[in-house]
């Protein structure tokens, strides 16, 4: 089972640049934006983050989220409340930085890391210092 990220940002250009830098480091690595709000602006949707969570799990990934802002963090914790233990052991929040986080997840996960590796690397702030 490989992992895959869902870059979770208040702005939707945001969100997809992160994804978009990310897959330059890591091309076989799938990761997913949820940005902004249903209707485009600036905020987060627990539909967009539940409905990439769950598309990437039916695809047979384990799955880290990585979040821009504190608002967007209570969006995913709402979305891993209402996943079941088994679930839970597949998809985790990376408490990290946005960009420098995914980067260093979406390269762990590109060599074979597992979801605890990927998750401890995109936590992993020195990387860039």
């Amino acid at each position: 089972m490989n992992v895959a990220l869902v870059i979770v940002s208040h702005s939707v250009q945001l969100a997809e640049g992160v994804v978009e830098l990310a897959a330059q480091m890591a091309k076989d690595v799938t990761i997913r934006a949820a940005g902004g709000t249903d209707d485009g602006r600036i905020g987060t949707s627990f539909d967009k983050v539940n409905d990439a969570v769950t598309e990437l799990r039916a695809a047979g990934h384990d799955v880290a989220i990585l979040t821009d802002l504190g608002s967007a963090t209570m969006t995913v914790e709402s979305v891993l409340d209402l996943l079941d233990d088994d679930e839970l052991a597949h998809v985790k929040f990376v408490d990290g930085p946005l960009v420098e986080g995914a980067v260093a997840a979406a390269v762990t996960a590109q060599v074979g890391g597992d979801l605890d590796a990927v998750v401890v690397a995109g936590r992993a702030r020195e990387l860039f210092s």
